[in-house]
């Protein structure tokens, strides 16, 4: 079992641009990945980009279940996570088997082209570590380029929020961008099952999950491969 850490990463962002509509973290896809870590006796450590404050999705709050709550009350996840997250500048990636991409549709804003975050994706990755999201959080893979200028997804089979979650969730109008359009363009091979249905997959050191139902189903794969 590895003794490094995983890094799980949360926006920042508490509307959809433009709209006086609330969003945040989708509070299941951080407390159910950090849950399984926890369980697998993985140290986990949480990291916005801005830092500090991490607002919760209010429709988040519909979904939740006994266990995603008892998560959420402890005193160590209001205060790492959603009251004094990381700031990018404080993360040392060399300390780091794993970076995570949360969701929540307000990571579609801070996530994509955020070099901080980038640039530390990368060097987890090129130190053989693994690159991971949940749902809108491929958002944070979408535009990874490695040191050559080409996209890390290229030629990757990945998954995210697909369309028809976006048309399910009334969401397709307000968002910036759709996922599988990019993830495509980028030169990745979007793969998706029924809309709200746990998926997902591992290509080399790319694990992805399409929506919220799926985040213990990532960490479940990268336990495994943490394990190895």
């Amino acid at each position: 079992m590895t003794t490094k850490k995983v890094l799980i990463v949360l926006t920042n962002v508490t509307r959809y641009q433009g709209t006086d509509d609330a969003t945040g973290l989708w509070l299941g896809e951080a407390t159910e990945f950090a849950e399984e870590l926890q369980r697998a006796n993985i140290p986990f450590d949480y990291v916005s980009p801005k830092g500090g404050f991490v607002p919760l999705d209010p429709r988040s709050m519909k979904y939740t279940d006994k266990s995603i709550m008892a998560f959420y009350e402890t005193p160590d996840f209001q205060q790492r996570a959603l009251t004094h997250s990381l700031r990018p500048d404080q993360v040392n990636p060399a300390n780091y088997a794993a970076i995570y991409f949360t969701g929540g549709h307000g990571v579609m804003w801070d996530f994509p082209n955020n070099r901080e975050l980038q640039s530390i994706s990368l060097a987890i990755y090129q130190n053989n570590g693994f690159v991971t999201s949940v749902c809108h959080g491929v958002a944070g893979l979408l535009n990874l380029k490695d040191d050559q200028g080409n996209y890390l997804i290229a030629g990757k089979s990945i998954t995210g929020f697909t369309t028809m979650e976006e048309v399910i969730a009334g969401k397709k109008r307000v968002v910036p961008f759709l996922n599988k359009q990019v993830a495509q363009k980028h030169g990745a091979h979007f793969k998706k099952k029924r809309a709200y249905r746990e998926f997902a997959i591992q290509d080399g050191q790319l694990i992805t999950g399409q929506n919220p139902f799926s985040a213990r189903k990532v960490a479940q794969l990268l336990i495994a491969n943490l394990s190895k």
